[in-house]
């Protein structure tokens, strides 16, 4: 108390010296004209009686003591009383800080006398050393003002900070007084207009401002502006730079504190009624931030702000960027992650981005309130406008914006989001990656800060997502709420109703495009998805792969995380662009392969299709391919997850499949319904045509990979594992495995890919391998045939010379495959659909449902084709299978599984040989005695009498005997053994001379069938006549059997003759 009580005396002190001892007059600058000093009446509540010195220049005072008592007016002052009658109300006259507030406001508009004016500046120059603010600084201020350490404007200095610190609730603050704060703040903006005013603040940094500012003039606040630019030099002194805080501090709760601001500003919050609110408190009202949002509101609406207002806004918003401490919000609820994380950056927005960085998470968690500070921070500086309003920003993205972003306007808001479009490539820099991530967290969390946006589209939020204004919303809306309405509506039809205008559309898909980039930029998301981003996708290193993780496990999510990830799948489908980092990693193969579907793309899903279509050229990368992958594997979990498919299938869904919902199953029920339409030759299809085509492009995509369809991969995962372990999953590569290892799977498995090749053999077109390997061929050759018949086409031209090698591979493959089980040869077994139970119906009791045939089927078909009892058409099948097989033994499943040991021991060479035309088959006919295997024996014989029947059969010799054919058998067709039979007879014929090779194998075919008989007579009647018919001597023992018949009969006629008279004569006696 004694210590604050000494101050008045002290200033007494000095008034009277100055009085006894005058010192040499100097001139003084205000608002950069020089002034002669002036004697001037010093107000009662002074008790020092003289004003200090300003600037080095003492202020003269002759002022008698009638003047100096309490009734002491500025009012009864000659020097203004002219202007104050003009100027000010009269009830006002009585108090001089309504006087001076009256004449300080009006100056701007209308002169004012130099000698008031002169007297208003002495006025407001002596006013800290009022008695009341040292009453009050006596609490406020005791243990700052010391005994020893006095000087000029310590006592307004120090309940400013009182002041501040109560705000910021510090610990130990006292609280002070409503109308004492008002004249503490109203002393501050007094002293707004020239920084000498403000004599603590002037004499903390008078060394700074001569160093910093020396050519700034003084007035309308430019040396304070001046200052505040260099507050964080490290040249600056550390008390001017603790004043220059606390200053800004009281700007930021009043802004008339600023004499520029406030100058600069007064029309424009006239004109938007920035201060019209009378229900809200002064001080709130009055508060900085208050002020900026209400006129970046008019900006963002595209009303017209003044220049001059617009630059000081500027000012204002990067200096609350720079420095944390000027929000007492963020002091007051960020305290405890200040001192945990962020210590020791105070200066240039360090402190404030690295609470940024824990509010998003990165450091650990954020109370609550601290969060809502930054927001409301993020709000009031709103650097989303100008991305220079953020020093740390700026400075970490210098080079990134002069090389990726120097086609954009400096400080134009499009930078933030070309620093978006380079996040994670080559240009960006870790430090700028950082920066731009913390602030688009907070940007994210609020449509408003982002200006372009705001701009494009507040008139579909107002009629879409019922929001009106700036200021309105915040607290009553979850964080992103409205743009979550905003592309809600962005993507819908018009079927579906109200859409979004279309420069709101483009800044909305935008503004998607960035998200994409990293889970923590979409606020509903984050929100919902929080537990679920822990539990499976902690492990998740790399940026951006947090939504893929959450598709990964879609089945796993909580119901409320699974919605909103299946939203933005769903969303993903129509425009896969929002996949910023796909994009850029497919870029090559859209380039090359979908430029025109991604320029023109539409809300129609070509782009990914395209992209799955093109998923194996050489330009695609495995980064592209990766994604593809992931994208086509979340899509089989639901069908709404595949826009093309979904939009063309809804209503067939709806009524052909309800309730199903994984995609894979719906499109399994769809094309069985086609299927079984088509099986019944129904007139009416069910399925619609625009979806049975988008099912066609489905079924193929699903071909390709076999975790496409989930039910075959659970079944074969352990196979997988087992024998393909080293194989990679694309271009149908597993299935294709599994299919060469089949019998060594496990049951479940097998019985699995042996539905899948049945499927694929009534459709050739879902065979991914052999449409990828023979694509070429199929242009060659089967370009106006039906792809589901491809298989079909490709065999006929298998022979050609054309016919490229691995492709033909892959036919014999398939040819393999089909001759296993009947099963899987679609033509055959419609053909021979009567014959098959006829005739083979013993071999279709014995098999399972699940097991297959192995040929056998197949191999009884033959035998009856040899026995010529087959129906036309099953015969012409069978007939093209014994042709096929006789060239190439793999072809015969029965002779595979029973001769293997046996070729491999007696024709080696010929099975190793590159083109099978038969010669194994030869080589084990040549061989049959030394067969050991009675199954291979059989099925040699079985060949041999095959041969008999035709000899398209017999490839070796219709080679050797097609000279012969041709000259001596060219009017007998093909087929019943008649030109096997032509050829016997012309070799008996000792007219005809045959070719020597084609006798010689004859003659040994002659050989082969007599041992064949001798080793396997006939079973049965039946086997004994298809034997004769099928001989090539049958015309010589028909003639035989003809002639015995006749002898018999002739015979047995003549003795019933004899018998007949014998008994006549026995019955005469």
């Amino acid at each position: 108390m004694a210590a604050c009580r000494r101050v008045p005396r002290l200033l007494l002190l000095m008034s009277i010296l100055l009085y006894v001892h005058p010192l040499r007059e100097e001139k003084y600058q205000i608002n950069g004209v020089a002034k002669p000093p002036v004697s001037v009446v010093i107000p009662a509540q002074n008790p020092g009686g003289v004003p200090a010195a300003v600037n080095g220049a003492p202020v003269l005072a002759a002022l008698p003591l009638r003047r100096r008592t309490s009734s002491w007016k500025l009012a009864e002052e000659g020097a203004c009383r002219e202007d104050l009658t003009r100027l000010c109300p009269k009830h006002s006259w009585n108090n001089n800080l309504a006087v001076l507030e009256c004449l300080q406001d009006r100056k701007e508009e209308t002169e004012i006398a130099a000698d008031c004016n002169h007297l208003l500046w002495n006025y407001k120059l002596n006013l800290t050393t009022d008695p009341k603010f040292e009453s009050v600084a006596v609490e406020v201020c005791k243990t700052t003002i010391t005994d020893d350490v006095h000087s000029q404007g310590e006592v307004i200095a120090c309940l400013e900070k009182g002041l501040v610190r109560e705000a910021e609730e510090q610990p130990g603050a006292h609280t002070i007084g409503a109308n004492c704060k008002k004249a503490i703040m109203r002393v501050a903006e007094l002293s707004s207009d020239d920084f000498h005013l403000d004599r603590y603040l002037y004499f903390s940094c008078r060394e700074d401002r001569e160093r910093f500012c020396e050519n700034t003039p003084a007035g309308e606040g430019r040396v304070y502006k001046c200052l505040f630019n260099h507050k964080f030099e490290e040249a600056m002194s550390e008390k001017c730079r603790d004043a220059l805080t606390t200053r800004q501090k009281l700007i930021a709760q009043d802004y008339k504190v600023s004499y520029s601001l406030a100058k600069a500003c007064k029309t424009d919050l006239r004109k938007y009624r920035c201060s019209a609110d009378t229900n809200m408190p002064r001080a709130r009202e009055a508060r900085l931030s208050y002020l900026l949002l209400c006129l970046e509101s008019a900006v963002h609406r595209g009303r017209t702000v003044s220049g001059e207002c617009q630059g000081e806004m500027l000012d204002y918003r990067r200096m609350l960027m720079e420095d944390f401490s000027l929000s007492p919000e963020i002091v007051l609820h960020c305290r405890g992650e200040i001192e945990a994380h962020c210590s020791g950056l105070h200066r240039k927005g360090r402190t404030l981005h690295c609470l940024m960085r824990v509010g998003r998470g990165d450091l650990g968690a954020i109370d609550n309130l601290c969060q809502k500070a930054l927001q409301t921070l993020i709000q009031e500086a709103d650097p989303g406008a100008d991305y220079r309003i953020d020093r740390a920003l700026n400075e970490a993205c210098e080079s990134v914006i002069q090389t990726a972003c120097k086609h954009i306007r400096n400080g134009d808001p499009m930078i933030l989001s070309c620093l978006m479009e380079h996040l994670y490539t080559d240009k960006m820099v870790e430090d700028c990656e950082h920066r731009l991530l913390e602030l688009q967290y907070f940007i994210a969390r609020d449509w408003k800060l982002d200006p372009i946006l705001y701009k494009k589209c507040q008139g579909d939020a107002s009629r879409l997502c019922h929001t009106h204004g700036w200021n309105e919303t915040s607290e009553m809306m979850p964080p992103g709420a409205v743009f979550s309405c905003l592309y809600r509506h962005a993507y819908r039809t018009e079927e579906q109703g109200r859409r979004l205008s279309r420069d709101c559309k483009v800044e909305v898909q935008r503004i998607l495009h960035q998200r994409a980039l990293d889970v923590k930029l979409d606020p509903e998301l984050q929100r919902r998805c929080m537990t679920d981003l822990g539990k499976w996708c902690s492990e998740k290193a790399e940026s951006g792969q947090e939504l893929d993780c959450l598709q990964d496990h879609l089945e796993d999510l909580v119901s409320e995380c699974k919605d909103v990830v299946g939203n933005l799948t769903e969303l993903e489908s129509e425009d896969i662009q929002i996949e910023t980092l796909l994009m850029r990693a497919c870029e090559p193969v859209i380039q090359s392969y979908c430029h025109e579907v991604a320029d023109n793309q539409i809300d129609t899903g070509d782009l990914m299709e395209c992209l799955v279509q093109n998923k194996h050229q050489k330009e695609m990368n495995d980064k592209c391919a990766v994604g593809v992958t992931h994208f086509q594997l979340v899509q089989i979990k639901d069908f709404r997850f595949s826009y093309k498919f979904k939009m063309a299938c809804k209503e067939d869904v709806l009524k052909l499949c309800p309730n199903i919902k994984k995609k894979v199953d719906v499109v399994l029920c769809l094309s069985t319904t086609v299927r079984n339409d088509t099986l019944q030759d129904m007139k009416e299809q069910r399925v619609s045509v625009k979806c049975r085509k988008q099912l066609r492009v489905e079924e193929l995509e699903m071909s390709e990979d076999i975790r496409l369809e989930p039910e075959l991969y659970d079944s074969c995962k352990q196979d997988i594992g087992r024998l393909c372990q080293n194989v990679a999953f694309g271009n149908a590569q597993v299935i294709e495995c599994l299919k060469e290892n089949k019998k060594q799977l496990t049951q479940r498995c097998h019985h699995k890919v042996f539905k899948l090749q049945e499927v694929e053999m009534m459709d050739s077109e879902l065979d991914y391998q052999l449409m990828r390997v023979c694509k070429p061929m199929i242009r060659r050759f089967c370009t106006e045939a039906d792809a589901k018949n491809m298989l079909q086409c490709l065999k006929q031209n298998k022979n050609s010379e054309l016919m490229d090698p691995k492709c033909k591979q892959m036919i014999t493959k398939r040819q393999i495959t089909q001759n296993t089980d009947y099963r899987l040869n679609p033509v055959l077994r419609k053909s021979c659909k009567a014959d098959i139970p006829k005739f083979c119906q013993s071999i279709l009791n014995k098999a399972t449902g699940d097991s297959e045939l192995e040929g056998q089927v197949v191999s009884c078909l033959k035998l009856k084709y040899a026995d010529q009892r087959l129906s036309p058409d099953c015969e012409d099948q069978i007939r093209v299978i014994l042709q096929e097989s006789a060239l190439d033994y793999r072809l015969d499943p029965q002779l595979q599984l029973h001769c293997t040991d046996e070729i491999s021991r007696l024709c080696p060479e010929e099975a190793a040989a590159q083109e099978q035309t038969g010669q194994v088959e030869e080589c084990l006919k040549v061989n049959l005695l030394k067969i050991k295997v009675e199954g291979c024996k059989k099925e040699v014989l079985n060949i041999l009498k095959e041969s008999k029947a035709d000899i398209f059969v017999d490839p070796v010799l219709h080679t050797a005997c097609a000279l012969d054919i041709k000259h001596h058998c060219a009017a007998i067709p093909p087929g019943r053994g008649r030109q096997m039979s032509c050829l016997m007879e012309a070799l008996q014929d000792k007219r005809v001379r045959l070719q020597p090779e084609c006798k010689k194998r004859l003659q040994d075919r002659i050989d082969m069938w007599s041992y064949a008989a001798k080793v396997a007579p006939a079973e049965g009647f039946s086997d004994l006549a298809m034997q004769v018919m099928t001989s090539p001597s049958k015309n010589y023992i028909l003639a035989m059997i003809g002639l015995g018949v006749c002898v018999l009969f002739l015979f047995g006629l003549l003795c019933g003759r004899i018998t007949k008279r014998v008994m006549q004569e026995q019955k005469n006696r």
